[in-house]
């Protein structure tokens, strides 16, 4: 059986996501175009979700951590890409990053870092220096639904406004 989700202006329930992401939120104007859900924490997973509730897969977007290393420098970035497609961490992040190898960050470093938990890390309250890498076709979707930092919760924005998010580059084949 499909669950309908109930959303809500992020506005109206800031306590259904993470510190990080209602800072972030809260400091942009673009917290009153932000909707947010509550869902059970075992459906954080995109494709648990997408079984249980009205929520497409098309419309899902999942964002990943990676840590590239170039000699001693490391450069951690986050990668947004649709749940239909696959980040091209080996050559697109890679190379965006401008590292020899990039590989995910390890996932207890990832909730450290982000104050955040697995499964529900998003693009919106990273910390400022981590370049957020986003797909075009995120950013061409009518709306996409993705991490609140809560595994509780799911955020749902016009994919444009993605774009709008701090430290976003918009790249083109980002994902396949």
């Amino acid at each position: 059986m499909t669950h309908t989700l109930t959303w809500h202006p992020f506005t109206e329930r800031p306590d259904l996501v993470a510190d990080p992401v209602r800072a972030a939120l809260e400091a942009t104007p673009l917290a009153g175009s932000v909707e947010v859900t509550e869902i059970d924490p075992d459906l954080a997973d995109t494709q648990a979700l997408v079984d249980s509730t009205d929520v497409l897969l098309e419309e899902s977007a999942n964002c990943i951590v990676v840590l590239g290393r170039r000699g001693e420098i490391e450069r951690i970035a986050a990668a947004l890409v649709l749940a239909t497609t696959r980040a091209d961490v080996n050559t697109t992040v890679r190379k965006t990053l401008d590292v020899r190898k990039a590989s995910f960050l390890p996932m207890e470093r990832a909730v450290a870092e982000t104050g955040m938990e697995f499964g529900g890390i998003t693009p919106v309250g990273l910390p400022g220096d981590w370049p957020v890498l986003v797909d075009s076709r995120v950013v061409d979707s009518e709306q996409v639904v993705i991490g609140s930092g809560l595994r509780r919760s799911k955020l749902r924005l016009p994919g444009a406004l993605v774009a709008d998010l701090p430290g976003v580059q918009v790249i083109e084949g980002l994902a396949s």
